[in-house]
């Protein structure tokens, strides 16, 4: 009977071997997608009962600006923090805040995000936004972009483009990313889940690199409309993505005389030769004086003819005549036109006949006589 029963087993196996490796790559796609919706349950009591063994504790400075806000709204931060059972003081003398786990804190996180939430409210981040950090999907970055340009001046700049005309370009980076963005100081804070964070950050390392921030928000807006089509979420989108370049490329100006550094040597330069070495080494040094006097003047008389050689050659650049250039040979006669006697009669008929000048806009009427008669004899 064992015997008979072994191969059925044996096929049972084979059949499950077979419907393993028959699942498809669509299949296993489908395994590792994250359906939409899905969240992690979150962490309840019954998941540590017994609380947490030791004390632990935060603290962070705040600025002399932020002392009266906070002060208003600690009795709201003592609210949300005693929902997860952290305890939080607020010292107005040392400018401080400080969080602490008590007996009743089972979330050993917690603690952590009430860390980032004085964190955030020391950095100018208004308390509605900044507890939101007390939630699962969310979470904070800092960014430190005071040392990321040297010039104060550009810095501010670029840390204006940032924000954009009336706070319009910050506006639109926090409605794509879902998150929460503040510009204060030397630093950017950033609240909001972990893949807008990826992307604000992204934006704002490259704004301090000088690259304006509406290219990378064009990117973010055509990622929003892919991410939509369930065919082109699995695919590759860098065919969609646009491609900027940069087309002027400042060139540093080279200066016009390079200094170039020589090799560092431990040894001094050469003494240099005096002019009984250079005699020594020719052997002039050897001569007699009358000898040493007619090489002198030998080579003085040479020196002469060079000079006046020179001379003569510029004198006679003035009567050498300069190049003519050479007639053209492609010249053509003008051809003779042929003239049409018979019209150019009837032209002078016509002008003949036309009356010259134009007859006068007003004529004056002619002078009376008799008038100017009896004027004459009046004045007798």
């Amino acid at each position: 009977m064992a015997s008979a029963e072994e191969p059925n087993g044996m096929r049972e196996t084979q059949t499950s071997t077979k419907s393993k490796k028959e699942t498809t790559p669509e299949d296993q796609v489908e395994l590792l997608t994250v359906p939409d919706g899905w969240k992690e349950k979150p962490f309840t009591k019954a998941d540590n009962p017994r609380g947490m063994l030791e004390e632990s504790s935060f603290a962070t400075l705040f600025p002399k600006y932020r002392e009266s806000y906070l002060q208003d709204c600690w009795p709201l931060v003592e609210k949300a923090l005693g929902e997860i059972f952290i305890k939080g003081t607020l010292d107005l003398i040392e400018g401080s805040m400080t969080v602490s786990t008590t007996r009743k804190t089972y979330d050993p996180y917690a603690i952590i995000r009430a860390r980032d939430l004085i964190k955030l409210l020391s950095r100018s981040v208004p308390f509605e936004q900044a507890v939101r950090i007390l939630q699962d999907d969310n979470a904070c970055d800092i960014i430190k972009v005071g040392t990321l340009v040297r010039s104060r001046d550009r810095f501010v700049k670029r840390r204006q483009r940032l924000i954009g005309p009336k706070g319009s370009t910050l506006k639109a980076l926090e409605l794509l990313t879902n998150c929460y963005v503040m510009v204060q100081g030397n630093t950017v804070s950033a609240l909001g889940p972990h893949s807008g964070l990826k992307e604000v950050r992204k934006v704002v390392m490259d704004t301090m690199k000088n690259i304006h921030p509406i290219y990378n928000i064009k990117t973010l807006m055509i990622k929003r409309e892919l991410s939509k089509d369930p065919e082109l979420r699995v695919q590759n989108w860098e065919r969609f993505l646009p491609n900027f370049r940069h087309k002027n490329l400042a060139k540093r100006k080279q200066p016009k005389k390079k200094s170039v550094k020589k090799e560092y040597t431990p040894f001094p330069p050469p003494q240099p030769e005096s002019q009984v070495d250079k005699e020594l080494a020719s052997g002039e040094y050897f001569l007699r004086e009358s000898v040493k006097k007619r090489i002198k003047i030998q080579e003085k008389k040479a020196k002469q003819v060079e000079a006046l050689a020179k001379k003569q050659e510029q004198r006679n650049k003035a009567f050498i005549p300069p190049k003519e250039k050479p007639l053209p040979t492609n010249t053509k006669a003008p051809s003779e036109s042929k003239l049409d006697i018979d019209a150019i009669k009837e032209k002078v008929k016509r002008a003949k006949t036309k009356k010259l000048g134009a007859p006068p806009v007003n004529p004056t009427p002619p002078p009376d006589t008799s008038t100017n008669k009896k004027k004459k004899k009046g004045r007798k």
